[in-house]
């Protein structure tokens, strides 16, 4: 854990614009929607299904 937090800690303002150039120039504006969106269902699908995980152990408990 606190290896993560000192690789976080050394990216900084440069760090990250010079990261957002390198998408724009990978994907181009008007993909990076797409990714996003593409982006945010996978993580709402991980909750869901890491969500039911938990409900089912619950459940198997009782």
């Amino acid at each position: 854990m606190n290896s993560l937090a000192i690789f976080f800690g050394m990216i900084g303002g440069p760090q990250v614009i010079i990261i957002v150039v390198v998408v724009l120039l990978l994907f181009g504006g008007r993909k990076i929607p797409e990714l996003m969106r593409g982006l945010g269902s996978g993580i709402k699908e991980f909750k869901n299904a890491a969500k039911e995980e938990t409900e089912d152990k619950i459940e198997d408990k009782k």
